[in-house]
């Protein structure tokens, strides 16, 4: 919209739509934010948590594989019975628009140790299922991670539109309605006193 535009009462009421547009625009985007950086607090601080825990858990399951190729020698072997992993299936939820990744994790089978007991022992056996821990919570880690990212950048993007509304748009269209307002009024004054000269004319 130009600053010369014409001073006109239709036009004021179209400029005043597109300002209460605007600000309810802003209102939008500035509650989606919110809620955007509420959900991505939650999950920083549920990513810290679990990476506290996940450390722990990967230097007891390396200490546990020690173990295992001490008193086994190099499992390379054995390792090598371990089948490909398909359990991890990827979703989203979405967020206020923001589709957000879900990891489930299948653990159907893993309960059942993929090798044999005659050239195994207690140690791989807890070494196994300390790996199987922290692929899990490596999982649900890298959810949050993304989850994270994508809100962070969804925030980000949010937040410009909003200044963008907040310091540009409202700004222009307010200064478009005052114009505007103006020089109605200015027309009006005009008119009365053209208006009281030709009724003095007359009298």
């Amino acid at each position: 919209m130009s600053m010369s535009i014409v001073a006109t009462k239709g036009n004021l009421i179209a400029t005043k739509k597109s300002l209460e547009l605007a600000k309810n625009g802003f209102d939008l985007l500035d509650r989606k934010r919110n809620i955007l950086i509420r959900e991505m607090m939650l999950l920083i601080k549920h990513a810290s948590t679990i990476q506290k825990e996940i450390d722990t858990t990967y230097a007891k399951a390396y200490a546990a594989l020690q173990k295992a190729n001490i008193t086994l020698g190099m499992i390379e072997e054995i390792a090598g019975t371990v089948p490909i992993d398909d359990s991890l299936k990827i979703s989203y939820r979405s967020v206020m628009g923001v589709e957000i990744p879900l990891v489930s994790f299948s653990e159907k089978g893993t309960h059942e140790l993929p090798f044999g007991l005659y050239n195994s022992n207690s140690m791989l056996d807890e070494a196994y299922r300390r790996f199987l821990k922290v692929k899990k919570m490596t999982a649900e880690l890298a959810e949050i991670e993304n989850s994270v990212y994508r809100l962070a950048d969804a925030i980000s993007k949010t937040q410009k539109r909003a200044n963008a509304l907040k310091n540009i748009v409202i700004p222009r269209f307010e200064s478009f309605v005052k114009t505007i307002s103006d020089a109605l009024e200015e027309k009006d004054r005009e008119e009365f006193s053209r208006l009281k000269v030709i009724k003095n004319k007359k009298n």
